[in-house]
């Protein structure tokens, strides 16, 4: 389910729906938790009344014996095959943690831009969010551990089989994505700039509003 060219009114009313309708419309989200090693993804669906539910979730894995080049092109690829499978309508995707290595930072950083980019072929709009921020959303606490955002998930979204650290991960950026959007587009209806969401930028903070979509 895509939206083609929405915006919303200050009554923060979809047209032709009343709000009840409203509540129920389902806006799916994928969150990727970036890596070299192992990129995570986890699709969920939400309302703007805050229910969740699981829509699917995996890892992309690029093996260690190829070169660099390689590596890349197999997560990008893996990440637009699953843009394509699944059709979300927003990308949230973990900010880089402050790394001691600095070359493992550099790989992040890389990983992190191929997410960037696979959601801009498919025209999908990002926003970012750091670890605490995350967990904050997710667990109520910021610096929670990976076993506790992993057993809040499933939880959450009723996933009764255990999860992998980095599908439980992008799960949680979902989520975290799908806590902030009914406030953001609250925002947007009050400022009177409507809620269009394909020119969200990277690094947006949960004060800017997502604007356009064509």
């Amino acid at each position: 389910m895509r939206w083609s060219g929405l915006a919303l009114s200050p009554s923060l009313r979809f047209p032709t729906m009343n709000a009840k309708a409203q509540n129920r419309s389902l806006i799916r989200i994928i969150g990727v938790d970036p890596g070299l090693a192992c990129t995570g993804f986890g699709v969920i669906e939400t309302t703007l009344n805050g229910t969740a539910r699981y829509i699917g979730s995996g890892t992309i894995h690029s093996p260690q014996g190829q070169s660099l080049a390689k590596r890349l092109q197999k997560i990008y690829h893996g990440l637009l095959r699953e843009m394509e499978r699944y059709s979300p309508q927003f990308m949230g995707v973990e900010k880089p943690f402050l790394a001691r290595n600095v070359k493992s930072a550099m790989l992040l950083g890389q990983a992190r831009g191929l997410a960037i980019l696979a959601a801009a072929e498919a025209e999908v709009p990002v926003q970012e969010f750091s670890p605490l921020e995350i967990k904050q959303a997710v667990v109520g606490y910021g610096r929670a551990g990976k076993a506790q955002v992993e057993a809040m998930i499933r939880s959450i979204l009723q996933i009764p089989d255990p999860l992998s650290p980095h599908a439980a991960d992008a799960l949680a950026v979902a989520v975290c994505f799908g806590h902030v959007l009914p406030w953001q587009i609250s925002l947007a209806a009050i400022s009177g700039s409507g809620f269009q969401p394909s020119k969200a930028r990277v690094d947006s903070s949960p004060t800017e509003i997502l604007e356009g979509h064509q």
